[in-house]
């Protein structure tokens, strides 16, 4: 029997709150939550580190807990074509649900919830922090919001009382049975498409490639969440002309041509040991994926005005000018369309941009 229903309990952020997404099996607990439906026996916790069973019941350990906050700009999630300029209060727990020799914030996704969680608050606290600095919205970020699922959602619920919005920037490693509830609650999306042969994620990632199609697919066919991927670009690993190709003519068919795609470039961390990207490749990448038929596609960790940019897909005009994550010229009109051709952007925006600029601010809700 699914616990997913289950009314919330009075929660204890020293020991975790009641989980959803489960159910008993004999006298331990199969996880819904992600593709690794880990078998969870008594005082053991899953592969993610922070869903344990304690007393024959699911717990989030890190509910309520953050390792930080900050104000960021959107921009750097990344997000585009949602809200740009305008800045997004940012936090992360500990633990993860993949296994990644390469991961860039491995600090806290490889942590320990007891090593890394100082900040204890609330869901409420976390949005009027967010309201009362003029963001745009929260992001759940740095490690997967997937795993601490529950205390995204309620975050996001108090965030929408106040005008809020929401972004999930996650690997989406997550079952069909929970992704409904987790994306319900989110405004936008930045899922990581880490390669695109099977190889790759088993070897890398400890994981499947398999399930995060399908959630891409989804995501962009059933939602209304708004969508962009982002895959770091490693050298000798997931970086060759062909799975580019083979990558991004699935991308333009599966998830459509208005769909932003980021290609970022990896530096050297954690357990892999391979070289920096060189910039040629991400601007090759990015041609790649324009011939393809996507028609908005970026570079990022590195300096490339013209691949940060966005251009019209009708006429071609430089419509948002980036450089790094300083906005420029703005070519849209109040609709957010193009002011040379009048065709509109794909994405959500305001009426003028923002002016949050590259700052970023640590902030205690």
């Amino acid at each position: 029997m699914s616990h997913e229903g289950r009314a919330r309990e009075p929660i204890d952020t020293l020991t975790g709150a009641p989980a959803r997404f489960y159910h008993a099996e004999g006298d331990r607990l199969r996880c819904e939550l992600c593709p690794r439906a880990c078998l969870v026996g008594e005082g053991q916790r899953a592969f993610c580190f922070v869903r344990a069973n304690r007393g024959g019941q699911m717990v989030l350990t890190t509910y309520g807990r953050s390792s930080g906050f900050c104000v960021d700009p959107i921009e750097k999630k990344p997000l585009n074509h949602f809200y740009p300029g305008s800045s997004i209060l940012s936090f992360g727990t500990a633990g993860c649900n993949l296994g990644c020799k390469f991961c860039q914030n491995w600090d806290i996704s490889k942590a320990r919830d007891s090593d890394r969680l100082q900040v204890a608050t609330d869901p409420a606290a976390i949005a009027r922090a967010a309201r009362d600095h003029g963001c745009s919205a929260v992001a759940f970020t740095y490690n997967d919001p997937v795993i601490f699922a529950e205390w995204a959602i309620d975050v996001a619920a108090a965030c929408r009382e106040v005008g809020v919005k929401t972004v999930a920037v996650t690997a989406g490693y997550v079952t069909p049975a929970a992704r409904p509830e987790f994306f319900a609650a989110m405004d936008a999306a930045n899922v990581d498409l880490k390669g695109f042969t099977e190889g790759f994620y088993r070897r890398l990632c400890a994981a499947e490639l398999g399930p995060v199609k399908d959630t891409l697919a989804w995501l962009a066919r059933e939602t209304s969440v708004w969508l962009e991927v982002t895959t770091l670009l490693i050298p000798g690993e997931n970086d060759s002309p062909a799975e580019i190709d083979a990558m991004t003519r699935w991308y333009a068919l599966a998830l459509g041509p208005e769909v932003p795609l980021h290609f970022t470039a990896y530096h050297p961390d954690y357990k892999l040991d391979a070289p920096a990207t060189p910039s040629a490749t991400l601007v090759r990448a990015r041609q790649q994926a324009l011939d393809a038929g996507i028609r908005h596609v970026y570079t990022g960790n590195v300096h490339d005005t013209d691949g940060q940019s966005t251009y019209c897909a009708g006429c071609g005009t430089r419509v948002i000018e980036r450089d790094w994550y300083q906005l420029g010229a703005w070519h849209l009109d109040e609709r957010g369309a193009c002011r040379s051709c009048g065709r509109a952007l794909a994405g959500r925006f305001a009426a003028r941009p923002g002016t949050w600029g590259p700052k970023r601010l640590r902030v205690v809700p």
